[in-house]
């Protein structure tokens, strides 16, 4: 028996019969040849609960049930002559059905092997499922000797039926009651655990890609990109865990399948009748019209589709899943992330533009045993009704005055950011009256910024001018501060980006001095009530402490040049140096250092790829830089798209090359205010 911890009693006390033992689910699910949900549906009914004496004695109901009614392979005729001798025989399968010749439904049981199954027509009506795909229930077959006796009669017959999933319909109710005893931390664990994954080893963009997945369960016409390596399970929350998602694996995708039947009656397809419907191993799907594409552009655009005159409204999700074969930098360097999908896809910007998220597969772990919990969840039907209710609504109005979008941001970019925070808020917050925090709504938006920007950086790499533009930000709040999401694996913590850095962050270039060669810094100020500057770095370079000095009196004496009505006494900054280079004193960086205190206090960015070079002195008189062509080149080697330099370095850098020259933008500036004008993004 596993020790319980803190989430598992308190899931126990508060969703009391709607928890399994996801260690049990995969004891049957091994034994068994029936999806996770069947056998969870079973556990649901007779081991929900901690008293291990009740869960003993439900697996044994449960072991015996589905011994006698899941055919196994080599058991067929067993089970037919079970129907043949006593009438009727109990069986769990997946059940499809079609139109024969003669206008007649029949249906199919794989497990059994029959493909011409009696089954009444208000059977197939109550239950239309069974015509696109089929799901799996609980079925009577009989066997009726007088028809077996006829020409090609059918003597197997389906007389009943019963849907595995949950028939409650207040289960939303009682999930929002309970998630108001947890923290968001420990609801994000017990959602892990509910699909079987344990979330102790994982870090937080880890649990973070494992969260998104979830998301086009409980948002209507979310389209969802995953590409990643093989192994992370990429395909089994929508095979295995709930009965309204259908896989359509690898091969040709039908128009009629997909989208309606071009018959009399218009049948209805997957769009229409699953919650989502996923591609796997999407490099490998081809649509069996040439307009197949386009039928599926138009409605991952607007969930409607035409049939003839008639317009079609559906709100299936529609997810992609693939594998990538070399890693991202290499795919980054060679094409775009786009490249595993299908030829009339890879390229189309288009198509991508409809995409509202590319989930990171390369962020999620290869399933492991150490991945896999063996602590209570929520049982899969239950949780995927709730998720199925939440469809029903929406949460984009959590973001109404008090999150801001950046310029950066098309009309579809904000319409699949609001998506993706719709969507993640309604897995934190099942209830719409339970006022969400600052914390957890900034959480999502910077995720759905994130998936999205992916999108947009690959339509830029595909070379569509429009979408150059990719600096995507957001601020909290009327008076807040303008901050940048970035991707990644476009850009490491130590590099110089294309990003604007946070307000108070500067890139600069050291010219070195005496022994020491240039190197390159950044230079992070905060600031916050008090006064003074405050070095966090121990011990502190003397040449930096010396160039932070200079910054500090300059920034007094000339406040209202630099800063405004904004009195920098009655603050204090908190400044560190991190160095990037063998370079560690800081030596005549005092322009950058007053830029970064200037910025901090006006809570504004520094231009994205920026470095800033010179000295101040106590005067306010900009020193001469003597090795400008050396730190020009050492900027482009870090990669720097731009350069300000003081206005002196001018006639030095006629020795620099023209394949250098052409790399970088380089810019001058006479003064510090000139310096902090330039410096500032738009």
């Amino acid at each position: 028996m596993i020790e319980l911890d803190q989430i598992d009693k308190k899931a126990a006390s508060l969703l009391d019969g709607y928890l399994v033992r996801k260690d049990l689910v995969r004891t049957f699910s091994r034994q068994f040849p029936v999806p996770t949900y069947v056998v969870e549906f079973m556990l649901g009914r007779y081991c929900a609960s901690t008293d291990q004496e009740e869960i003993d004695e439900g697996l044994e109901i449960v072991q015996r049930q589905l011994k006698s009614r899941t055919v196994r392979a080599g058991e067929e005729e067993l089970f037919k002559a079970k129907a043949l001798e006593t009438g009727e025989v109990k069986i769990i399968d997946l059940v499809t059905a079609r139109v024969d010749n003669k206008g007649e439904y029949v249906a199919s049981l794989p497990s059994l092997r029959l493909t011409d199954v009696r089954i009444s027509s208000e059977l197939v009506n109550q239950h239309e499922r069974m015509l696109t795909g089929g799901f799996y229930a609980e079925l009577g077959v009989t066997f009726d000797v007088a028809i077996a006796q006829e020409a090609k009669g059918r003597p197997f017959g389906i007389t009943s039926l019963r849907e595995i999933q949950l028939s409650k319909r207040d289960v939303l109710e009682t999930l929002s009651k309970a998630r108001a005893e947890f923290t968001s931390e420990e609801w994000k664990s017990l959602l892990l655990r509910s699909i079987g994954i344990e979330p102790a080893g994982l870090n937080e963009r880890q649990k973070n890609a494992l969260l998104l997945r979830m998301v086009p369960f409980v948002e209507r016409n979310y389209n969802l990109v995953e590409l990643g390596p093989r192994g992370t399970g990429k395909s089994h929350l929508f095979q295995q865990v709930s009965p309204y998602a259908h896989l359509v694996s690898g091969g040709k995708a039908t128009v009629a399948k997909m989208f309606v039947e071009n018959t009399a009656r218009g049948r209805r397809g997957l769009v229409c009748q699953y919650d989502v419907v996923c591609f796997d191993e999407v490099s490998g799907i081809s649509f069996d019209q040439k307009d197949g594409v386009n039928i599926m552009k138009g409605y991952m655009e607007s969930g409607e589709f035409s049939r003839g005159k008639e317009s079609i409204r559906a709100d299936g999700s529609i997810v992609m899943v693939g594998n990538f074969d070399v890693d991202v930098e290499h795919q980054q360097r060679i094409g775009h992330l786009f490249g595993p999908m299908p030829p009339e896809m890879r390229d189309d910007t288009a198509f991508m533009d409809r995409i509202h998220a590319f989930l990171p597969g390369w962020d999620v772990p290869k399933i492991n045993k150490d991945l896999v919990t063996n602590h209570f969840g929520l049982v899969s039907d239950f949780l995927s009704e709730c998720w199925s209710q939440l469809r029903n609504q929406s949460r984009v109005s959590e973001l109404q005055n008090r999150v801001f979008f950046g310029g950066a941001l098309s009309g579809r970019d904000t319409n699949a950011i609001n998506k993706t925070v719709s969507g993640l808020l309604k897995l934190l917050y099942p209830s719409a009256d339970v006022p969400v925090p600052e914390e957890d709504l900034e959480w999502a938006v910077r995720i759905a910024m994130e998936v999205r920007r992916r999108v947009k950086e690959q339509q830029k790499r595909v070379g569509a001018a429009e979408f150059r533009n990719t600096h995507f930000s957001y601020i909290m709040g009327a008076d807040g501060v303008e901050k940048f999401v970035s991707t990644p694996e476009l850009q490491s913590e130590n590099s110089i980006g294309g990003d604007p850095l946070e307000p108070g962050q500067v890139w600069t270039i050291s010219p070195g001095g005496g022994e020491e060669g240039s190197g390159l810094y950044r230079i992070e100020v905060n600031e916050g009530p008090g006064s003074g500057v405050k070095v966090l770095n121990k011990p502190i370079p003397p040449a930096f402490r010396e160039s932070i000095g200079f910054a500090e009196q300059n920034l007094y004496a000339r406040s209202m040049q630099l800063v405004g009505d904004k009195d920098p006494r009655q603050h204090e900054f908190t400044v560190q140096l991190r160095a990037f280079d063998a370079a560690k004193s800081g030596a005549k960086l005092g322009v950058a250092s007053l830029v970064a205190l200037c910025t901090s206090l006006l809570k504004r960015s520094v231009r994205g790829g920026l470095i800033i070079v010179g000295e101040i002195n106590l005067g306010g008189s900009i020193e001469p830089v003597h090795n400008a062509v050396t730190i020009a080149e050492i900027a482009v080697e870090k990669g720097a798209t731009s350069l300000l330099m003081p206005v002196a370095c001018r006639r030095q850098l006629v020795d620099l090359s023209d394949d250098m020259a052409t790399k970088i933008d380089i810019q001058f500036y006479s003064d510090a205010r000139d310096a902090l004008l330039k410096a500032m993004a738009e």
